[in-house]
């Protein structure tokens, strides 16, 4: 038996749960598991594991993952910085201070 995922999706499309389960044990069980449920998928290739605080993309089938700098824009199923990080092979770290990439 293959395991499946899924993630509660409040009014809002914000993930609030995801658990582990069948999705005949979840259709059966609606007073265990109340609201939306929308299956997600851990290693499945072009498609994003659910986790809390993420929102759902009805159009996309997906999950969008959570802004990790207020200066960061989503597009093409990525957040992206407002400047490309250097790619000279040292390490780097985003200051949403400096907007700009710091090496570290």
């Amino acid at each position: 038996m293959n395991r499946q995922f899924f993630a509660q999706i409040d009014d809002n499309n914000v993930v609030t749960k995801v658990a582990v389960v069948q999705r005949e044990f979840l259709e059966a069980n609606p007073d265990r598991y109340t609201g939306r449920w929308v299956e997600t998928f851990f290693d499945t290739e072009g498609k994003t594991y659910a986790g809390i605080g993420m929102e759902y993309l009805e159009d996309e089938q997906d999950f969008k993952s959570l802004q990790p700098y207020p200066s960061w824009t989503w597009a093409n199923k990525v957040w992206n910085p407002p400047t490309p990080m250097p790619t000279d092979g040292k390490a780097y770290k985003w200051s949403e201070d400096l907007q700009d990439w710091v090496e570290v």
